[in-house]
């Protein structure tokens, strides 16, 4: 096996493994055998191109990607002299993707059961099973949040000085111990209260709500902040103590700055104590969470649940024949279990429900009132949720279980139609109506229920551009029969032309507000344009 220079490195901390009562040779030799299998383990981050054949350690190459996505951080390093915003800008992107690349990549290590199968039965004590598991979960964070900060880095030394950087890379250390401590804990407390198998969604949920949860976050860290006369001022708030990259913030406007108010020394010892005590929490759950680790080896299938009365009830409405609602259930059933096709399209539909608001928010942070936002026509801004339609739409095609389509093929179905219907009115009914009513309720709170006909009319258009996207992406193309290798091989040109039809739309129904009953003539247009499309797409079919 390969001696690697991270372990070299590592025998210079010899002694503080012994004196934590670790057996370091044995832990040395655990990581070391790690280390090696790693090697062949393809990171997230490259697997859109895993159809192809890998050499060599594919996480030092992937490495090269994150040196890219660290020159996002250095225009932050330039604004202005204001270190609050600064840093909390950076460490904000910094946790962005660490906790992305710590969940995605690193949860297998975390909750990896093979140690209590293989080394628990060997004389190797529990203390040092689980050193090795840190230890090997922070070289990689270590080399990962290396490659992220390297550009940045030198920038701030060039711009910013040798202390400014020094007490980064201080800070920056706590930061990856309080992601590192923060994944472990959370589960630790889901495995405690929760099956594996609800670990695993959990896993998933919390994947999308971290791709989700950067634009909302973003929201609340550039309102933190106050422009006066191009001065940016930072004025502190009781529910900033919630947001992270706030307390890593702070310590450079506390130290370098001597800015000593009470709120900056609150949340510079945040940033301190929560990453050492959230470790030190970490450590003494370690034993348990090695103990709850065995529900992932159990076996966590529930007997059949019987079909809700109101799905089968609803997969009888939309269908025409039994095969079509067989398919319909069948593509309502992946696109809630399968893991990847939610990692993959959750995050979309996430961003489909908050864009509306975000344009909301940002008009009532100028000033105006909701009263007057009420009787414009920003309504339509509800259109901004029908971006996530040709993305989610090219993901029917793709499944984690596609070696199974062969079934497809080999059953009596004289129409293959009904896979493609089926299909198309499962994303409608279980993915797009859900997110269209949620919004049209908020709207009509604001707007009035003036806005009715309106709101059918962007119903219709999310229709029709579903069928469009399902038309140019996927074809003839059985849905859930290729593997999810290849979700990436998409025409960039007619994917960026398929989401801006969603503002052609957009930009007709403002134009039919013009007129008068300009917007049944537009509900009329999109009823038949519907409707032919439809029988176009899928012959001797049906919409209900």
């Amino acid at each position: 096996m390969n001696d690697f220079k991270s372990l070299m490195f590592l025998d210079r901390c010899r002694f503080i493994f012994k004196l934590l009562g670790i057996e370091y040779d044995v832990m040395r030799r655990i990581l070391q055998l790690k280390l090696t299998m790693d090697q062949r383990r393809v990171p997230t981050i490259l697997k859109a191109n895993s159809a192809k054949k890998k050499e060599g350690n594919q996480f030092l190459k992937s490495l090269g990607i994150y040196v890219l996505y660290g020159i996002i951080i250095i225009p932050f390093i330039f604004i202005g002299d204001n270190y609050m915003l600064q840093m909390s800008l950076i460490f904000g992107v910094i946790m962005f993707f660490l906790m992305t690349s710590m969940i995605a990549d690193f949860s297998s290590v975390l909750l990896d059961v093979r140690d209590k199968n293989i080394l628990g039965t060997k004389p190797v004590s529990k203390k040092t099973i689980s050193a090795a598991k840190m230890v090997h979960i922070s070289i990689y964070m270590t080399f990962l949040t290396g490659a992220l900060v390297a550009i940045p880095f030198i920038v701030m030394v060039v711009s910013k000085g040798i202390i400014f950087s020094l007490l980064f890379v201080a800070v920056l250390i706590l930061n990856v111990l309080f992601i590192i401590a923060l994944t472990a804990l959370i589960y630790i407390f889901t495995l405690q209260f929760f099956s594996g198998e609800r670990l695993k969604d959990i896993i998933n949920y919390v994947q999308i709500l971290l791709s989700v949860g950067i634009f909302v976050g973003y929201q609340l860290l550039g309102r933190s902040f106050e422009i006066i006369d191009v001065a940016v001022t930072y004025t502190f708030s009781w529910w900033h103590i919630f947001i992270p990259p706030i307390w890593f913030g702070a310590p450079f406007e506390l130290l370098l700055h001597q800015n000593k108010t009470t709120e900056l020394l609150l949340l510079s010892i945040a940033a301190v104590l929560i990453p050492i005590i959230s470790i030190v929490v970490y450590y003494g759950l370690m034993p348990s969470f090695e103990r709850n680790l065995e529900k992932l080896l159990a076996d966590s299938g529930k007997s059949k649940k019987k079909t809700p009365w109101f799905n089968d009830y609803l997969a009888r409405f939309v269908s025409i024949n039994r095969e079509e609602r067989i398919f319909f259930e069948l593509s309502a059933v992946m696109m809630k279990k399968e893991r990847e096709f939610k990692l993959k399209v959750y995050p979309s539909l996430g961003f489909a429900l908050i864009f509306p608001f975000i344009f909301l928010f940002n008009n009532l942070n100028t000033g105006t009132s909701l009263a007057e936002i009420g009787t414009g026509k920003m309504y339509l801004t509800i259109y901004f949720s029908s971006i996530m339609i040709p993305m989610t739409v090219h993901m029917l095609k793709f499944s984690e279980n596609y070696k199974g389509s062969w079934l497809f093929r080999a059953a009596p179905i004289a129409d293959l139609g009904v896979m493609h219907r089926g299909a198309v009115k499962a994303f409608l009914v279980k993915l797009y109506l859900p997110i269209f009513i949620v919004l049209s309720t908020v709207f009509i709170w604001i707007f009035s229920a003036r806005i009715l006909p309106d709101l059918l009319a962007v119903l219709l258009a999310g229709i029709l551009h579903t069928l469009i996207s399902y038309k140019f992406l996927n074809g003839d193309s059985l849905p859930f029969t290729q593997s999810f290798e290849f979700a990436q091989n998409m025409n960039t040109g007619v994917s960026i032309l398929l989401t801006l039809i969603a503002g052609v739309f957009a930009v007709v129904h403002l134009l039919a507000l013009n007129f008068s009953y300009g917007v049944v003539v537009y509900l009329v247009v999109l009823l038949i344009a519907t409707i032919v499309s439809w029988m176009k797409i899928f012959p001797n079919a049906r919409i209900l």
